[in-house]
């Protein structure tokens, strides 16, 4: 049931968008080239010039300018004319009507919505404009100004599926705004005309279209951001005074519910958690924030820096849907590395900066330049209470954990991967969290992407941790409590329970440094016989040495033991990952099983050195004791 707060609101709304379709509002104003408050694009070629990242921005834009764009896992070509409106793999156009009447979740109306919005944020536009900006030449200006009108042509205002999502309004509208500040002052006088008519049309529509009921999260804070820099950019504006001062309030309220206390998005997806604290630096590079601010800010960083580990590579925990803030290209796991070079400007860490190439793609055009040299990142064990997030490291082993909740709401971006770990040794993925695929395309596909069989953790009589309803949606979440976390330099350990559907699972992670990961899983129930699955996703080739035991490329093996069978995979029911939204490939996977009565205690190890001569687990009354042959017995407590 909706609150009278909310069908006032929501009716404010679609009378407001009537008005703006009946009257079509022109601002009358040609702003300022470059913008203020960014970096002089002079500037910012003189520092860029010659370097690595210049010449792929080139080598990009003369794809573009034959039409061959870069969308998730593929170039794909458009032909002559581009369809805005068109998914282009699934081969399913969408309707010229009022925004409000396309049924943009409806594939078999519209095809993949996510495809063709994706396109439609236009950030290859802003490619041609960094190419222009390095190389002069006009080709890239005259393909600029040949797709704007084409576009403007098939998507009329407040018609069709690029209206539909006031969060894809706003990242268009910061596509066309650094057009304007790279490029406005070359391109055509009436194009010039028009491309500051729609920038100020977009922030109209932005403004009266906010999700603060329909998606409080990623979509709320990315369209005050936009709203908020569309005031700033573009003072001239009417009302840019108001689009400025609400989306600054609007972008505060967002950090204080959206960040939690340990710096962790409250959608529990570390690629989302990109995505908002990108939108916050943008900010930050934009206003006048509080303390508050940029403490959350920090701590968002020290979160992402702790997930990314040594290598800097993000890890897949919850949904990943493949885009970007700004210079949406390249491996998709090392997107984190532009952001952390970011933060480590604004804060002036040093410690966060990987590599000093990766300001190049995000820092060197938002900020002023900076001269700080990237400096050893002392990365420790942690534990991050609120999301759950537990950090078990020995050197370059690292094992993120994921001991939190589904996500806020209804878990939207959750996956059923609670008690789910991944494993890595510097830039060797041991064991993978597989990622997400899809988002409608394919309803079998996202709901195994986004099951527990997709996760390196358990399930039981092949049902997930909660029950899915559509493709954003989960009822009956888990509870999940830890139990204890600590950390000394001869061992970390974790102690987690998961319960969900009547059952507990209970995941207790033991690291002897320097390389021996111990996994012990108990899981108990109701009374009758249950099939209980272990599922192992390594990230590099495997194979099996016994019938417990499995090689790991060379890096790492793993040791199965309890009362189970296990075999190795590849492809079919459970072998697969995606590395970029829309892509999927055969992976390798260990399906541990046991039909049994409960309760039922399952082992396994994964070491870096030898293997232990021989894993088997021994229960009596009150403990679990593990013998791996090359310690001591292990000895856990069952209750």
């Amino acid at each position: 049931m909706r609150s009278f707060a909310e069908l006032s609101f929501r009716l404010n709304q679609e009378l407001a968008d009537l008005r703006l379709f009946i009257t079509r509002p022109t601002p009358d104003v040609e702003p300022a080239s470059p913008l203020p408050r960014l970096p002089d694009p002079a500037v910012v070629r003189s520092a860029l010039a010659g370097t690595p990242f210049a010449a792929e921005v080139e080598r990009l834009a003369r794809l573009i300018l034959r039409h061959h764009i870069p969308l998730f896992d593929q170039t794909a070509d458009f032909g002559e004319h581009i369809a805005w409106r068109r998914d282009f793999v699934h081969q399913v156009e969408s309707p010229l009507s009022y925004f409000r009447f396309v049924p943009y979740l409806d594939f078999s109306r519209v095809g993949d919505h996510k495809i063709i919005w994706e396109l439609n944020r236009h950030q290859h536009l802003v490619t041609l404009a960094q190419a222009f900006l390095f190389t002069g030449e006009e080709a890239f200006l005259r393909e600029i100004e040949r797709q704007l009108r084409s576009w403007w042509d098939q998507n009329p205002y407040l018609r069709g599926i690029n209206w539909a999502s006031a969060l894809e309004v706003a990242f268009r509208s910061l596509s066309w705004a650094w057009i304007w500040h790279l490029a406005g002052h070359a391109l055509e006088a009436g194009v010039r005309r028009r491309l500051a008519g729609e920038c100020y049309r977009h922030g109209r529509y932005i403004e009266h279209n906010l999700s603060v009921y329909f998606s409080p999260n990623t979509h709320l804070l990315g369209e005050a951001v936009a709203l908020h820099a569309l005031g700033v950019l573009f003072p001239a504006f009417p009302r840019a005074g108001q689009w400025a001062r609400q989306g600054l309030d609007l972008v505060r309220q967002q950090m204080e519910s959206q960040v939690r206390a340990d710096g962790s998005h409250f959608e529990q997806s570390s690629y989302y958690h990109v995505y908002a604290l990108d939108l916050f630096l943008f900010h930050q590079a934009l206003a006048e924030t509080t303390e508050d601010f940029r403490a959350r800010l920090s701590r968002m960083a020290e979160y992402l820096n702790a997930l990314a580990g040594a290598a800097g590579r993000l890890p897949f925990l919850g949904d990943d849907d493949g885009g970007r803030l700004f210079h949406p290209y390249g491996p998709r796991d090392q997107f984190a590395r532009a952001t952390l070079a970011t933060c480590a400007q604004v804060f002036d860490r040093p410690e966060w900066l990987r590599a000093e190439a990766d300001l190049h793609p995000q820092a060197a055009w938002w900020l002023p330049p900076w001269h700080g040299r990237s400096s050893p990142c002392s990365l420790k064990s942690r534990l991050f209470p609120q999301s759950g997030a537990a950090i078990l490291r020995s050197h370059d082993f690292e094992i993120v954990a994921d001991a939190g909740p589904f996500g806020h709401g209804s878990g939207g971006h959750s996956h059923s991967d609670t008690l789910n770990l991944v494993a890595r040794q510097g830039a060797h993925e041991i064991l993978i969290d597989p990622g997400t695929y899809t988002y409608v395309a394919d309803p079998r596909g996202r709901a195994w992407f986004r099951g527990s069989a997709a996760h390196n953790t358990l399930r039981v009589d092949a049902m997930d941790q909660a029950e899915p309803a559509g493709p954003f949606r989960w009822h009956g979440h888990p509870t999940v409590e830890i139990l204890e976390f600590s950390s000394t330099p001869q061992q970390d350990f974790l102690d987690a329970r998961c319960r969900y559907r009547g059952f507990s699972h209970r995941r207790r992670l033991l690291l002897l440094k320097p390389g021996l990961l111990v996994i012990l899983d108990d899981v108990d129930g109701p009374a009758g016989e249950h099939l209980v699955e272990q599922f192992w996703h390594p990230g590099e080739e495997t194979t099996a040495c016994a019938p417990l035991l499995f090689d790991i490329g060379g890096t790492a093996r793993l040791a199965i033991a309890g009362p189970c069978a296990a075999e190795l995979l590849r492809g079919g029911e459970h072998g697969w990952r995606s590395r970029v939204f829309g892509g999927k490939e055969e992976a390798p996977v260990v399906r541990v099983s046991t039909r049994c009565a409960l309760p039922v205690s399952l082992a396994a190890t994964l070491d870096l050195g030898a293997p232990p001569p021989h894993l088997e687990i021994e229960s009596t009354a009150g403990e679990i004791i593990l013998h791996t042959g090359s310690h001591p017995p292990l000895r856990f407590p069952v209750k």
